[in-house]
């Protein structure tokens, strides 16, 4: 394995777990996103095949259990991990994330991350090594033995501590089900494994069959339209780079299609999608409208989104609007009563997806939740101004938070002024789809049906 040269010419710290702090200080020091400084960091060291892989996976597992892993770090190095200096605190924690949850020797663990601090932190080796040592005493469930509270007295901060995600959205989901502690855990451990690559097939562009033989993959389970991959690069797929097929969950696939399925009286041809960036659901939309001789308006309010939907629609029957969605009726290209069916994929906290995006369980307060649930409401609102009467508005969230989802939904409806009848979405669904509950909204689960956790309601107006 190549091995970065420390001082003196003496071997430091191995590319891979080199890749990986990198990643990981970016994320927690500039708030980036791993899943789009990793990719850059793996091309800059020309880390491929199982070194990438390796890199990979000890930045989104450290992300993942970063909250855990802070508590037995606090604990083996007797203060609070915020005390002790970023970059040598990151380093323990990929460090503690291969004592605890890979196959990798403790010795090399120990050994390659006091390397790390040697390279980040000099002072700090001899600290490095004992706070290592201590947390290679114990496994990871002797550790949550040891911190997590009992499960009878404290439930919530139990399976918080367990299984690495903050109280709040711990018991967000735990409302969500129902108050089911079960399923609830068994959604946690779902949010904390490597999720599957899901590529779309384009209506009318791919044969999914065809596809998943093409890229080595699996049809779906449920979305028509889904390829499930193992792992690689999607980016350097022909058929994503030829625009033949693109990387999209299968959840969201199923509340795109959900709304083009649904039964509709009348004129057909006119589609909107109100807030399109970064354009996978106005691809499909789009792919599917063109099918069908509709034609589809996409509007995104960021400029560089906007340039990703005009990318991702190319060649589609797709017209971008760079403006915003609340402006409907005011937007000469925006007409109220105008559009026969509407997509609402709101902008929300994305806790539906943090199997693909960890380091957002960190980021994420409840403090964002009153401005995101105004917007929320606010775009519904534009969205049953800009659809015909006899139209339908599909209402959709990458999140099972019960505020962004059925207070939203009703709140807005009942707030627009515009007369609206709920459709029961589940037959707009795959038939034999399992728990989708007792209508008439749908809400999808990384658990029950592996996909993101996705959130649809439509409303018929009237």
């Amino acid at each position: 394995m190549d091995r970065r040269t420390g001082r003196g010419g003496r071997p430091a710290v191995d590319l891979p777990r080199h890749a990986a702090y990198q990643a990981i200080a970016a994320v927690n020091r500039d708030d980036a996103f791993a899943n789009l400084v990793l990719p850059a960091i793996l091309r800059e060291e020309g880390l491929v095949g199982r070194d990438a892989a390796f890199a990979t996976e000890l930045t989104y597992g450290t992300l993942r259990h970063l909250g855990t892993l802070d508590a037995i770090l606090t604990a083996a190095a007797g203060r609070d991990v915020e005390r002790i200096d970023p970059p040598v605190r990151d380093a323990l924690r990929l460090g503690a994330y291969q004592l605890l949850h890979t196959r990798v020797p403790a010795h090399a663990a120990v050994s390659s991350t006091v390397d790390l601090v040697r390279a980040v932190g000099p002072g700090a080796t001899g600290f490095a090594n004992a706070v290592l040592r201590e947390v290679a005493g114990r496994d990871a469930d002797a550790w949550v033995q040891q911190l997590a509270p009992s499960i009878e007295s404290d439930p919530i901060g139990h399976l918080a501590l367990t299984y690495s995600h903050p109280q709040w959205i711990v018991r967000a989901f735990a409302e969500a089900l129902g108050g089911d502690l079960g399923e609830t855990a068994r959604l946690l451990i779902e949010d904390n494994e490597r999720p599957p690559v899901h590529l779309c097939a384009r209506p009318g562009l791919a044969d999914p069959i065809e596809l998943a033989d093409e890229v080595g993959g699996a049809p779906g389970a449920f979305s028509p339209y889904a390829v499930y991959l193992s792992g690689g690069a999607p980016g350097d797929l022909p058929a994503v780079a030829e625009g033949r097929a693109h990387v999209q969950d299968e959840g969201s696939q199923l509340v795109a299609t959900a709304l083009a399925a649904a039964p509709l009286n009348g004129p057909d041809g006119r589609w909107l999608d109100l807030c399109a960036g970064p354009g996978g659901k106005a691809g499909l939309l789009g792919a599917l409208a063109a099918q069908r001789g509709a034609r589809l308006t996409a509007v995104e309010v960021a400029e560089h989104r906007a340039r990703l939907v005009e990318q991702a629609t190319r060649g589609l029957p797709v017209t971008v609007l760079h403006t915003d969605g609340r402006g409907v009726g005011l937007e000469p290209k925006l007409p109220e009563e105008h559009f026969d069916r509407v997509l609402v994929d709101a902008p929300c906290t994305g806790l539906g997806s943090l199997r693909r995006r960890p380091e957002s369980r960190w980021r994420r307060q409840p403090s964002d939740l009153p401005a995101l649930t105004r917007l929320q409401r606010e775009l519904l609102g534009a969205a049953l101004r800009a659809v015909r009467p006899g139209g339908l508005v599909a209402y959709v969230t990458c999140s099972p938070h019960t505020v962004e989802t059925h207070v939203t939904v009703t709140e807005a409806a009942r707030r627009s002024g515009v007369p609206v009848d709920f459709v029961d979405a589940r037959p707009l669904l795959p038939a034999g789809m399992p728990g989708l509950g007792d209508g008439p909204t749908v809400q999808l689960w990384p658990h029950r049906h592996g996909t993101d956790a996705m959130f649809l309601a439509v409303l018929r107006r009237t």
